[in-house]
């Protein structure tokens, strides 16, 4: 937030705090402290905030957060108290109407995700500090430019162009170099340019159009190639619905404007569908699990031997856990120089709605085996005593069925109302490909010495967003890299749904894999439990690339 606030020109100072883990964190806090008034929000942004304040009040900068979490009235009463400590004037508002625990009695947290117009309806009112719950994350950027320059509900392309704007700051330093697929070619130009990246910020004007840049002197880099990788993640189709608009993802354009600047134009806004997404997370109940290190020769001989072992203890209990599942990890190396690389990992992962089933039963079975099984026997760390898990679903309510309301510093209440328009959303016609690449030698190489890559999860699915930097590899891209060629490059996907969507115009494809998350992040459903690394294991798969492209 300092470096915000001091790097350089800023109007309005954005802070996503909240994700689907997040979400059931703080509903686990509130369960936990139910009479603590300042439960089920993000409490590190008032520390930021302590820090913060005097500058922003004197840069003239106004804060948009969705901080408040499960509670936005609750963090934003302590807001005006500590500007009231600090002798700092501030009126701070809140926005609320998402929260639809009530209907949901099962779950901990169920929250609707609201658009822009609360947040708008606020800072048009004279708020210069904004709190929210559950809103989408490209409403805190959404809501200021349409109070700046007064969009209202029918403006759909300027307001498709602030969503993608939005979406491209949401994940902070993933637009500016973190977490890129090519990185590796400015590391080797300047060694030090990630190790800390410079915030995103996007300069908006009136028609939707924006540049995304960051602060001059800052670390990291904005090219087209950052800016395409974070437009790719988290989305799926080229229809991108929100509250307020559906953004059309396929008619995005990007062009360098100079160094850092990216310029993203010629957005186009559909009116938003006639639901609300609703998030519901729920306590799904414990897990524990407990990695066996299996060193040296005979490695599938050893996990079958500890494996059925453990399996004939489990099913011996009292009680066995509904789930196990085992996963086994070829880490290791013959003629292995240090014995850490010679070691593979057996990992046994247990699910049950009771707590001992998942703790003393498997502790006991895997300690008693200390002397009694393969030889080099050691697990990583011994099993504790399970740990409650969460799951993440997501439901659909009539736009009208929340009470969106701006309610502001004086404790007037504003109530924003659903969109006149709507459009019931449908997937578009697969976009035509270009012409195939002429037939050319190829040699079998990593996908990604030609295509970059970046994944991540929505509840339980994942998506892979892929995209080339040239017209040449895109027209071998889109011919080549099929649903079916997906699967066999992927084969934990093979048995799952698979779609696939085309968006010419940024050289992409991205893939939707149903179901591979499980009941989303916080079930630890697999190894990498957001999929965050998916693309990156697409990238490192070989196939036969055209020697022209290499």
């Amino acid at each position: 937030m300092r470096e915000m606030l001091t790097g350089g020109q800023l109007d309005v100072l954005t802070g996503d705090y909240l994700a689907e883990l997040t979400m059931l964190i703080l509903g686990r806090d509130r369960l936990k402290n139910p009479s603590d008034p300042s439960a089920g929000y993000a409490r590190t942004f008032l520390r930021q905030l302590e820090e913060c304040l005097g500058l922003a009040h004197e840069r003239g900068v106004r804060i948009v957060v969705n901080a408040g979490g499960l509670n936005p009235a609750g963090l934003a009463e302590n807001v005006r108290k500590l500007a009231d400590r600090l002798g700092i004037p501030a009126r701070v508002a809140h926005v609320e109407g998402d929260d639809l625990t009530a209907g949901h009695p099962n779950s901990l947290a169920a929250h609707a995700y609201l658009g822009a117009f609360g947040i708008a309806a606020c800072l048009r009112e004279g708020a210069d500090i904004v709190v929210t719950g559950r809103v989408t994350d490209a409403a805190l950027v959404a809501g200021p430019a349409a109070a700046h320059f007064g969009w209202g509900p029918q403006d759909h392309d300027q307001l498709a162009g602030a969503v993608v704007a939005g979406h491209v700051l949401e994940c902070g330093t993933q637009a500016t170099g973190g977490n890129y697929a090519f990185f590796a070619e400015h590391v080797r130009q300047d060694p030090r340019i990630l190790r800390h990246p410079g915030f995103p910020l996007a300069e908006i004007h009136a028609d939707g159009t924006s540049v995304i840049t960051k602060h001059p002197g800052t670390g990291g880099i904005v090219d087209i190639g950052t800016v395409t990788a974070q437009l790719l993640y988290e989305t799926q189709g080229a229809r991108y619905a929100g509250p307020d608009v559906t953004a059309r993802l396929d008619t995005v354009r990007l062009t360098q404007e100079g160094p850092d600047r990216v310029r993203i134009h010629g957005v186009r806004g559909e009116a938003p569908p006639p639901t609300l997404k609703v998030g519901l997370n729920r306590l799904g109940g414990f897990r524990n699990e407990v990695t066996f290190v299996l060193t040296g020769l005979d490695i599938e001989h050893k996990a079958a031997l500890v494996r059925g072992q453990m399996e004939s203890a489990l099913s011996a209990a009292k009680s066995r856990p509904a789930d196990i599942s085992w996963t086994l990890a070829r880490t290791d190396r013959p003629d292995a120089p240090t014995e850490e690389t010679g070691s593979a990992l057996l990992r046994l992962v247990v699910r049950d709605p009771d707590q001992n089933t998942v703790g003393r039963t498997l502790s006991g079975a895997a300690v008693e085996l200390a002397l009694a099984s393969y030889p080099g026997f050691h697990v990583l760390a011994p099993p504790g005593k399970g740990a409650p898990y969460g799951v993440f679903e997501a439901e659909y309510v009539p736009q009208d069925a929340v009470d969106h309301t701006a309610v502001l510093d004086d404790g007037r209440r504003i109530p924003v109302p659903p969109p006149h328009d709507t459009l019931v959303l449908e997937e578009l016609p697969e976009a035509p490909l270009p012409e195939p690449l002429l037939s050319a030698p190829t040699r079998s190489a990593p996908l990604g010495l030609v295509a970059g890559a970046r994944s991540g999860d929505k509840g339980g699915n994942a998506n892979v967003g892929v995209w080339v930097r040239t017209d040449e590899a895109w027209r071998w891209l889109a011919h080549t890299l099929t649903v079916t060629r997906f699967r066999e490059l992927l084969p934990e996907t093979a048995d799952l749904t698979v779609v696939r969507h085309t968006l010419p115009h940024l050289r992409a494809l991205n893939f939707t894999v149903e179901g591979i998350l499980g009941e989303g992040v916080a079930a630890q459903h697999r190894f990498d439990p957001q999929a965050k690394a998916l693309g990156e294991w697409l990238r490192s798969r070989h196939l036969d690339i055209p020697e022209v492209l290499l």
